[in-house]
């Protein structure tokens, strides 16, 4: 018998470590950055079984087959759209500046969305406004209104927009929100979702998650975009949840979320509307695209030009990134940076770190306290290098700063969902706005500056103080940045 078990438990070694080897093989031969390999191979092999059982689930990009097959079957009628946006007056490639032309042939290429002039953008910067302004958008709807949030929290002004939702349904207003499962579990299980959906609300659960799914796709894919639209003629979008931050993690001991929002009118409308439509018919499989946008004869050759850019999962790989770099190797006197969870990719840190060696002031605004322990230790492994390479890092003590944000040169911006982590560039359904517009740029600078005098500075040489039991649980944590 002991022979049995010795025998049993040899060929069950073999088979493990064979097992291994061959997740070892398709780690290396995945195309990805070499940072998230070697971290996946550092855990495959320091943490036996659960580390290949980790992979298995959440190793490698995969939607599921019923949306696989749904979004290929979409890429044809959607390209067809933005073909025609193409031809809309409110597309002048010759009118685009030099500031985001590089950045429109990127997307206009890789992603077939032109960049569109003729939007007005208003920011807004509190809660109040925010949730204010969209309840009075709502309540002022004829046909329909398209929502799509990560999270949804129920309370305070965040119930204010449930009702204007009820009572836009009632009236006959059709209503299709989208949630993510995860980020919105909270909200699933309160009595919210029955009554928006006995009052004619659709709603619909975004990439659910279950034990029975993770068989079948990656349960960490995330659906991280905001946007209202209403009517095809009014949007929103930006960093914020549909939360008040006075209801909202009270217990988590950061301090309340800060975000910006922006409302937008004219033709970018349609392509943040037609982005929505997309995430609902991959979900539904119900086909909703919106009528394309107005164009008028003429024109106002003077208005400022907008680029969306929707990033994740079914998207061209690595798109989001590539608009920031291509951003940031072009400041030329400044970039001023907010972010809530900073662990950058290799390219992005050099290229941070090679803006502020050529003479550009690159700041870094980043909350002090975080909700996610792992992001906020493995972001501090990165301070030491860029502030000897120039980058000023400054500490926002005024609660969760989660605004996303880039502001180049003081002349153009990038705003919308990303985080400056992997999740961001290579999980989330993401979305995000380039603005080549002085003043709206100019506005987001002012909020930029409020948050500047909320935060303390990171000095290098109080920084290079710090114990050792500190810069270890950096480097720990650093080790896992690939995959945060």
């Amino acid at each position: 018998m002991d022979k049995f078990y010795q025998a049993l438990t040899l060929i069950g070694f073999i088979l493990y470590w064979l097992l291994v080897a061959g997740v070892t093989i398709r780690v290396v031969f995945k195309p990805r950055p070499v940072g998230v390999s070697l971290a996946w191979l550092m855990i495959i092999y320091i943490i036996p079984v659960l580390g290949v059982m980790a992979y298995f689930l959440i190793g490698e990009l995969n939607l599921g087959r019923t949306r696989g097959e749904r979004a290929r079957a979409m890429f044809t009628p959607y390209e067809e759209w933005f073909a025609q946006v193409h031809n809309c007056q409110h597309h002048q490639p010759q009118s685009i500046s030099h500031r985001i032309s590089a950045i429109h042939n990127l997307c206009s290429n890789r992603l077939g969305i032109p960049a569109l002039s003729g939007d007005t953008l208003s920011l807004l910067n509190t809660p109040a406004e925010i949730l204010t302004a969209i309840v009075r958008d709502i309540e002022k709807a004829e046909h329909e209104i398209n929502m799509e949030f990560y999270i949804w929290h129920h309370g305070g002004l965040a119930d204010s927009v449930a009702s204007a939702l009820i009572k836009a349904a009632k009236r006959g207003v059709t209503v299709n929100v989208l949630l993510d499962s995860a980020g919105s579990i909270d909200f699933f299980k309160s009595h919210w979702p029955k009554l928006l959906k006995n009052s004619g609300v659709n709603i619909v659960e975004a990439l659910s998650v279950s034990p029975f799914r993770m068989f079948f796709r990656r349960l960490d894919l995330r659906l991280h975009r905001k946007i209202v639209v209403i009517d095809n003629i009014i949007a929103y979008t930006g960093s914020m949840n549909l939360v008040d931050p006075q209801y909202f993690k009270q217990n988590s001991g950061v301090g309340q979320w800060v975000d910006v929002m922006i409302r937008l009118t004219g033709p970018n409308v349609a392509v943040l509307n037609t982005i929505h439509a997309w995430d609902w018919e991959v979900e539904t499989g119900i086909r909703e695209l919106p009528t394309q946008p107005e164009c008028p004869i003429s024109i106002d050759p003077f208005n400022h030009t907008t680029q969306v850019v929707p990033s994740g999962p079914g998207m061209p790989d690595d798109i989001i990134q590539q608009v920031l770099i291509t951003a940031i190797n072009q400041a030329r006197t400044s970039i001023t940076i907010t972010t809530p969870y900073f662990v950058p990719s290799e390219i992005l840190l050099h290229t941070l770190r090679t803006t502020a060696h050529r003479g550009v002031e690159v700041k870094l605004i980043l909350p002090k306290k975080n909700d996610s322990l792992m992001v906020s230790w493995a972001s501090k492994s990165f301070f030491e290098t860029l502030l000897k390479a120039g980058v000023q890092i400054h500490e926002f003590n005024g609660g969760l700063l989660h605004t996303k944000s880039v502001v180049i040169d003081n002349s153009h911006c990038i705003i919308g969902t990303v985080n400056l982590d992997m999740r961001s560039f290579w999980l989330n359904f993401e979305v995000s706005l380039i603005v080549d517009d002085p003043e709206f740029t100019k506005q987001l600078s002012w909020v930029l500056d409020g948050y500047l005098e909320q935060s303390t500075p990171v000095e290098l040489t109080v920084w290079q103080q710090r114990n050792l039991p500190h810069r270890f649980t950096e480097r720990f944590f650093s080790m896992f940045s690939p995959l945060l």
